[in-house]
């Protein structure tokens, strides 16, 4: 066997186990992003799933339900593609595609939840906010359309502000029931600048108009008395917590 030839197999064997490894390597690299894919969607499943669930009743409509069943609906479809195409599809999606048949009148039957402590806002706030995660991801996705998206995207900001609007009320009515009236009208007086702070302050007139009524309310039931430092400062740490720039990180999906 010539020099020449056996230099020729063992370059030949060189680029084979190359080859081999650089295929072993891309097996394995698409191995990883197939799991990691079906763990990112099992977890979206799973996140719209509790949303629909947990949100508060006076946050949800039937409108919302069929969007987080439709991006539930998708993530799941595509996971079990992933999984076995030709497997039936599991109880789960069967229920969806059940509840997506029956068109606008899907039922919503989430109770309303009384939100009258800081914890309890901010973990309403934080639902919105991850309801609005999943609606940039299926956009990216085309489950929705951009149109879909926008839309949805000023209802959540209008629910975040009602959100916060009706924690101010409940605040304060707490307060005057608790004849606290110097922190019932601290209160009322931040939802009124709440409000007025934002871009599309005339839809929210109504709401601004009763907590002008609640603050002359809580002034006429104050009749002269002097409110004590704990009930401002109490209120006063309160609002810290509540900055402007916390209420709504708006993502951009356009």
């Amino acid at each position: 066997m010539s020099p020449l030839l056996i230099a020729g197999l063992v370059l030949a064997a060189l680029f084979l186990l190359i080859l081999i490894g650089y295929a072993s390597q891309l097996m394995e690299k698409r191995s990883l992003e197939k799991a990691r894919l079906r763990a990112d969607l099992k977890e979206r499943m799973k996140r719209c799933s509790e949303l629909n669930a947990s949100l508060p009743g006076q946050l949800m409509s039937p409108a919302l339900k069929r969007l987080l069943y439709k991006i539930e609906l998708n993530a799941g479809e595509r996971m079990q593609a992933l999984e076995k195409p030709q497997r039936q599809p599991s109880e789960r999606l069967q229920a969806l595609h059940e509840i997506l048949r029956q068109g606008e009148e899907v039922p919503v039957e989430n109770p309303p939840a009384h939100l009258v402590t800081e914890e309890q806002t901010k973990a309403a706030r934080e639902m919105l906010e991850s309801v609005h995660a999943q609606i940039i991801h299926a956009t990216k996705e085309n489950t929705i359309t951009r149109d879909e998206a926008r839309h949805w995207t000023k209802e959540i900001k209008k629910m975040l502000v009602m959100l916060y609007i009706d924690y101010f009320n409940a605040m304060g009515a707490q307060a005057l029931q608790q004849r606290q009236f110097q922190k019932a009208r601290l209160a009322f007086e931040r939802g009124v600048q709440y409000i007025r702070k934002q871009p599309d302050a005339a839809q929210y007139s109504t709401q601004l108009r009763q907590l002008q009524e609640r603050i002359a309310l809580a002034d006429s039931q104050a009749q002269g008395q002097q409110p004590t430092e704990p009930e401002v400062s109490e209120l006063s740490e309160g609002m810290k917590s509540f900055s402007d720039d916390d209420l709504w990180k708006k993502k951009n999906i356009y």
